[in-house]
């Protein structure tokens, strides 16, 4: 689940790091508004996922409501344009009036996952307000990197030494040991994946504050945060991504195609490994399908109705390796959901495989199920079958 900008800067306000004053509006007469209420100088920003939002001319400023009215009303005019974040582009439905800061310096810093080494990495760099990538081709020795063991976690010391090693400007020093700290603190204590702060502001006055926002949250750990709920329903979703909402995988975790073979398998890369084997078997796709990491009776339910209601899958081949996830609860999943759901009913083809596989094969024999024990033989067998349907 990715945040806008005005939810991102709500979580870091909650973890305690200074961001400017603002009003996230939908509408124009609510920006005048909030501008005729406080004097000033203001930043419009377009609310989109996309990056770009400067050049595409959906950041404007304005210093009375009338000019609030009138910027908030072109932003919103015409959708952001098609990139490589967004093909399609994005309608803008809300706009954030933020203070306009007298900006002296801009870093850059964030935390995520880095999988080589299997820990969360804190990264600076000196060089704000430019992506990363591009940072990292033109001034790779200006990104300070620390790698956090999780069982020791953050500590005070971290962050003096990420801002000495990205050469940070002396009026970051005071202030970024925190800062990085209550990144650290928000990043697990809400599950995200990303926490971005690009650029990172040191104003003309000495504050350091986050100019801007971008979180990208786990949305299998979204269930710890009820609160998220009406966040997600305000967040520009296309069809797949909202069906996915409805069936309680994660938005990102469905994808149709014009193929007939139906899949599902938990975890992306076995997902994806799926849909090769399927391809490689002479079959087409009729969708991407990560259940994640469970696999109780209704969330196999919900998977098996979302691809038997939206896709032309004459077959549906099921690829699930248990780790996390237990062979003979799938099993258990897939025989109760059958039995629930009121949808079309296609041939099933089953492969377990990992913790309890023999139990769980038992239990699909016993319910007249044909498991089989390899993913390309499942895959083969779910090709002939749809090729005959």
């Amino acid at each position: 689940m990715n945040l806008m900008e005005y939810q991102g800067k709500e979580l870091f306000r909650r973890a305690g790091i200074p961001v400017p004053r603002s009003q996230h509006c939908t509408n124009a007469e609510d920006a005048a508004t909030f501008v005729a209420e406080h004097p000033g100088n203001w930043v419009v920003k377009a609310q989109v996922l996309m990056g770009g939002r400067g050049k595409a001319g959906k950041i404007k400023f304005a210093s009375t409501a009338d000019e609030a009215r009138s910027v908030t009303r072109e932003i919103m005019a015409t959708p952001m344009p098609p990139n490589r974040q967004n093909p399609k582009g994005e309608p803008i439905r809300s706009v954030l009036v933020e203070e306009r800061l007298p900006i002296a310096k801009e870093a850059y810093c964030a935390i995520t996952v880095d999988r080589a080494h299997k820990r969360p990495v804190v990264m600076v760099s000196r060089f704000g307000g430019m992506d990363i990538e591009e940072v990292a081709e033109q001034h790779p020795e200006s990104i300070a990197k620390h790698f956090v063991d999780t069982a020791v976690g953050y500590s005070p010391f971290i962050g003096r030494e990420l801002a000495s090693g990205a050469e940070l400007d002396a009026g970051y020093r005071r202030a970024f040991p925190m800062i990085a700290g209550a990144l650290y603190e928000l990043f697990f204590k809400y599950g995200a994946r990303l926490v971005e702060i690009n650029p990172l502001a040191l104003t003309e006055d000495g504050k350091v504050i986050a100019s801007d926002a971008k979180v990208e949250l786990d949305d299998d750990a979204l269930f710890r945060h009820k609160e998220f709920e009406e966040w997600q329903r305000v967040l520009p979703l296309d069809e797949d991504e909202t069906l996915a909402a409805q069936a309680g995988v994660g938005i990102r975790n469905f994808r149709r195609f014009d193929g007939n073979v139906g899949t599902m398998a938990n975890g992306a890369g076995l997902a994806m490994a799926t849909m090769d084997a399927v391809s490689n078997a002479g079959g087409k796709i009729a969708n991407f399908l990560d259940v994640g990491g469970g696999a109780s009776a209704e969330r196999v339910r919900n998977c098996y109705e979302l691809v038997m209601n939206h896709t032309g899958a004459k077959v549906f081949f099921i690829n699930i390796f248990g780790g996390i996830t237990r062979g003979d609860e799938v099993a258990n999943g897939i025989v109760t959901a059958l039995k629930q759901t009121q949808a079309r009913k296609v041939p099933l083809v089953i492969r377990l495989t990992g913790t309890n596989e023999k139990e769980g094969r038992a239990i699909l024999a016993a319910a007249g199920m044909t498991p089989v024990e390899t993913m390309d033989e499942g895959a083969a067998k779910a090709v002939q079958i749809a090729s005959q349907a």
